[in-house]
């Protein structure tokens, strides 16, 4: 009798499926006969056309470490550090943004969501584009455009929360992997494919002129030489190419989930795109508050030095506070779901996340500029004081390096998820937790071994390969973790939570790239590293007290 009334559920949730069209209003994945009948294969379509759509929002939203690279072998008239500023400026918005974005599921479904932030992409990317075939552009019109990509930063958190509700809980570590691991490629199919169309004119006349390189760049396949022709515009205009398609292709191929324990107060498109946009702008206006307090006046900030992990906690608590004064249905929403931070968890796996991802996207971020910086010159001791100016000319070509790490940390996800599925989330992020403590020292002697001779080239091998374990502990261990929330939450919070806790980890694309630069500057790269391996020392502590002791609440998870 139990079977022959499952069996009649799940054919019934069938007919609804097909008569609802985008919007679903029955779905139970954890019920066998409807995730076999009909689950799967809708939680796999949206799932297909989620991964290209988060791919796209990690290449804006990260494309500047690329830029600048560029921008240095083209002549840009700006300093090293203001270059850096642009990375760090992306960073911060992208993670303020994901905030409000951990919420919007639940508001306005995941086909409206998914559609309408993929297409707010264009804008930072057509801008980009324009902006970059002037080498007068001023700072500030760049610093505005790294804010808006911060748009595909945000993407994550209401990606990751929507593909959570379509998987059973045994097959959320995999899916959820597959997101964001192949959505992470973002970051390495930029770091290819942007220094290939810079060497051709890929959109003729409508994409502008080309310019002359005054320093060696590069691709995947080799060395470019100084003088060569290059269309750095390219950078911004290649991605318009992906994501019309993907927009359209997300409005007519993806799904709302209108159950009561997803979105089950969906408003109509139009006032749902209206309810995205008025969120995104608090997050918008507390980042660019909190980089006015931070950057300098000579980079369009207030000049008054605010220490950027102030800035971080006063962006975060004022984007929480300002949110939740929205009123209507955000207020009331809002007011459900920050019930998650009265569970200590969410604070725990903040932390944990943040160690996996945060680094993930904060190295990133900042590996090829570093590349450039600490291996692309000469540190000369000229009449007793070190200088940092001279071009190494045997120095290896960032862009033809940095596209390795993020694709081994984004290639290795999924199997972390996988992994952690058979054997335990916690006990995987533990392993790759010591990993990165080993691996951060290691690097750190690199640097500061490159940073003081006056051939750093020497030095690039270890750095590298030790780096690129570092991005594969950092892919594994992002993988284990969101098996670990899927056990640890009820189903309604673990949406939340996912967004939640990638909000905060993505600070490290703000905060990575300005330890970076500013310990550049002061001469002592090595120092950023130390300072992330104690970082990951103690949550070896935090990873092994919650959910590997055998009294803890959680055991292996």
């Amino acid at each position: 009798m139990v079977e022959n009334t499952n069996e009649g559920a799940a054919g019934s949730t069938a007919e609804e499926l097909k008569k609802s069209g985008a919007d679903i209003y029955e779905w139970d994945p954890e019920n066998p006969e409807f995730w076999a009948s009909t689950g799967k294969k809708v939680a796999m379509r949206n799932l297909w056309i989620s991964i290209p759509s988060l791919l796209c929002g990690f290449a804006v939203w990260l494309y500047w470490g690329i830029i600048t690279v560029q921008m240095l072998n083209l002549g840009f008239p700006f300093a090293k550090s203001e270059l850096f500023t642009l990375m760090a400026i992306a960073g911060l918005t992208g993670a303020t943004l994901r905030i409000p974005s951990s919420f919007f599921i639940r508001l306005t479904g995941g086909r409206n969501t998914i559609f309408f932030t993929t297409a707010l992409l264009m804008i930072p990317a057509l801008g980009a584009g324009l902006a970059l075939r002037d080498q007068n552009t001023p700072l500030w019109v760049f610093q505005v455009l790294a804010l808006l990509s911060g748009f595909g930063g945000g993407n994550f958190a209401s990606s990751m929360s929507n593909i959570s509700f379509f998987f059973p809980k045994k097959q959320q570590g995999l899916a959820l992997g597959l997101n964001a691991g192949l959505g992470n490629f973002g970051v390495t199919s930029m770091q290819i494919l942007v220094p290939l169309v810079m060497t051709f004119g890929l959109f003729g006349a409508l994409g502008g002129g080309s310019m002359e390189l005054q320093n060696t760049s590069g691709t995947l396949i080799g060395k470019i030489p100084a003088g060569s022709e290059t269309w750095i515009q390219n950078a911004g205009f290649v991605w318009l190419i992906f994501l019309v398609p993907l927009a359209i292709l997300g409005w007519f191929g993806m799904n709302n989930l209108r159950s009561s324990d997803v979105s089950p107060d969906i408003p109509n498109p139009i006032l749902g795109f209206g309810l995205i946009s008025g969120m995104l702008l608090v997050g918008f206006i507390t980042a660019a508050f909190g980089l006015w307090l931070m950057l300098p006046e000579s980079a369009n900030g207030s000049g008054f030095g605010v220490p950027k992990e102030i800035v971080l906690v006063l962006v975060i608590a004022s984007t929480v506070f300002f949110l939740k004064q929205i009123p209507g249905q955000i207020k009331s929403t809002l007011s459900r779901q920050y019930q998650i931070f009265n569970n200590k968890h969410t604070w725990v796996m903040s932390v944990i996340y943040t160690m996996t991802f945060g680094s993930f996207i904060g190295f990133a971020a900042s590996f090829p500029l570093s590349i450039k910086v600490i291996f692309g010159y000469q540190h000369l001791l000229v009449d007793g004081v070190m200088t940092h100016d001279t071009v190494n000319v045997n120095g290896p070509s960032a862009l033809m390096y940095a596209w390795m790490g993020p694709f081994i940390g984004a290639l290795i996800r999924p199997l972390g998820g996988w992994v952690a599925d058979k054997v335990g989330g916690a006990l995987v992020t533990q392993v790759c937790s010591v990993l990165m403590v080993a691996c951060s020292i290691g690097v750190a002697y690199s640097m500061k071994a490159a940073y003081g001779s006056a051939t750093p080239e020497e030095f690039f091998m270890p750095f590298f390969i030790l780096f690129l374990l570092l991005f594969a502990a950092t892919g594994i261990g992002n993988g284990s973790t969101f098996r670990t929330i899927a056990m640890v939450f009820p189903k309604e919070q673990a949406g939340p939570v996912l967004g939640w806790t990638s909000a905060v980890a993505a600070y490290g694309a703000f905060y990575i790239p300005k330890v970076l630069g500013e310990q550049i500057k002061a001469t002592t790269p090595e120092v950023a590293l130390f300072g992330f391996a104690a970082f990951y020392a103690v949550c070896v502590f935090v990873n092994w007290w919650f959910y590997l002791r055998k009294d803890g609440e959680f055991y292996n998870p």
